[in-house]
């Protein structure tokens, strides 16, 4: 069926916009099956219907759309970028940063080998995960990566007190940003496939022409919004800006999430209107998530039925490896008050988790008309994270439970300062 990109596109719009008018969750005691629909699982699932299904939006469609893509995913980035303004960042202990750093290398590093594996065992995961080092590093750092808003959604559902919803958040948002940075390393490979014995020069490369970038895009919003009134809408400033910016990730091979990422955190630091471009993003999230996973579920493909068998032990093994680096960790870094199964709180998954995926999509999928590689890992990276999200509260309850059985730390027998914070309002230590 061939349908204009315009109808398309007029159609994922009304999709967005219908999104925004859903009633609100009313909280209760959280299933298995409540973040998943909360998230936008029926959103995967219409896209799902509208592409392979009924094949309303194909693949030339979707090329005609990969700017829109593009922009998706550069919002899912700018959303990240926002929270770490440096004056929140910098009151953020050093044994949190490392604890996060630990737990996100551990999923990696575990996930990425047994991938590794499971292709050499299954000659069909190997044919489906393609390119085979590039598909095989972004499924690690796609395990690094956890949801800040699912985690939260997760904890407020359990009954978590405020104070250690906040914190497993900046859990979550510290373990996405490792991800992100591991995330470089398969797209700098795509830039230079070559040159497998300057691997490590080539990333440092691609590293500093992202950064600049987001500098670049940064830069922008800060010359377009200088000299404004304080109550003028930054709205219209700050789409163009990330249009821009998601555009310069794609055109130049680098990523949209990455950039957009890194010129919100710019953005967040150095211009006045930081509280009204955090507003901007949060009001647009809802819309720009629709279409976003419209899109993605549109994309979704099944090579091989083995890829059943290898998302719950990829996910097993994710969540086996963060629970043991945070509960080894915690005791090496010496945080007090942190619960033995801490790690268990930080497994939920959500947007940018999907993000990367599909950012490997657009990098590794060559003529995304003809559908050719990236498939394959797409799919197993959404259907990853609707295993994360639907073992995410089980796995919430196991660490309340044990919050709640453990013993209090000692009070402190001087003046401590008060808890980082990572955004407006947000304690961003783990609880103590």
């Amino acid at each position: 069926m061939n349908v204009s990109p315009v109808l398309a596109l007029a159609g994922l719009a009304a999709i967005g916009l219908l999104a925004t008018r859903l009633p609100p969750i009313r909280w209760r005691p959280a299933t298995s099956f409540d973040l998943v629909l909360t998230a936008g699982g029926p959103l995967v699932l219409l896209g799902l219907v509208l592409g392979p299904g009924i094949d309303l939006i194909n693949r030339s469609v979707l090329a005609a759309l990969a700017p829109v893509t593009a922009l998706a995913i550069g919002w899912i980035g700018a959303a990240l970028g926002a929270r770490f303004e440096w004056r929140y960042v910098r009151r953020i202990g050093r044994g949190t940063w490392l604890l996060a750093a630990v737990a996100a290398t551990a999923a990696f590093l575990v996930v990425a080998l047994g991938a590794w594996l499971l292709g050499r065992v299954v000659p069909a995961l190997s044919a489906a995960w393609t390119p085979r080092l590039p598909a095989v590093l972004t499924l690690g750092a796609v395990a690094a990566v956890s949801g800040p808003g699912a985690v939260t959604l997760v904890a407020r559902a359990a009954g978590i007190t405020q104070r250690a919803t906040r914190a497993l958040s900046l859990a979550a948002a510290l373990e996405t940003a490792c991800g992100a940075l591991a995330f470089t390393v398969p797209l700098a490979l795509h830039r230079s496939p070559q040159s497998a014995g300057r691997v490590g020069l080539e990333w440092l490369a691609w590293l500093v022409v992202a950064v600049g970038s987001g500098a670049l895009v940064g830069m922008v919003f800060l010359s377009l919004t200088r000299g404004r009134p304080e109550r003028a809408d930054v709205g219209f400033a700050l789409l163009a800006t990330l249009l821009f910016g998601a555009g310069v990730g794609y055109a130049v091979e680098l990523s949209p999430f990455l950039v957009c990422a890194l010129a919100t955190a710019l953005i967040v630091n150095a211009s006045p209107r930081r509280h009204a471009v955090r507003r901007v993003l949060v009001d647009w999230e809802h819309p720009i998530y629709a279409i976003f996973l419209v899109i993605a579920g549109a994309l979704l493909t099944l090579p091989t039925v083995w890829l059943l068998v290898a998302v719950p032990l990829l996910a097993g093994a994710r969540a086996a490896a963060k629970w043991v680096a945070v509960r080894y960790g915690g005791l090496a870094f010496q945080l007090a008050g942190l619960p033995p199964n801490a790690g268990l709180g930080s497994v939920a998954q959500g947007g940018a988790a999907v993000a990367i995926g599909l950012n490997f999509f657009m990098m590794y999928g060559g003529d995304v008309a003809s559908g050719d590689g990236g498939g394959g890992l797409l799919t197993t990276v959404v259907l990853g994270v609707a295993a994360a999200q639907l073992v995410a509260p089980p796995l919430m309850g196991l660490a309340l439970r044990t919050t709640i059985s453990s013993p209090a730390a000692p009070a402190p027998l001087t003046p401590v300062a008060a808890p980082a914070e990572l955004g407006a309002n947000a304690p961003a230590d783990w609880p103590r």
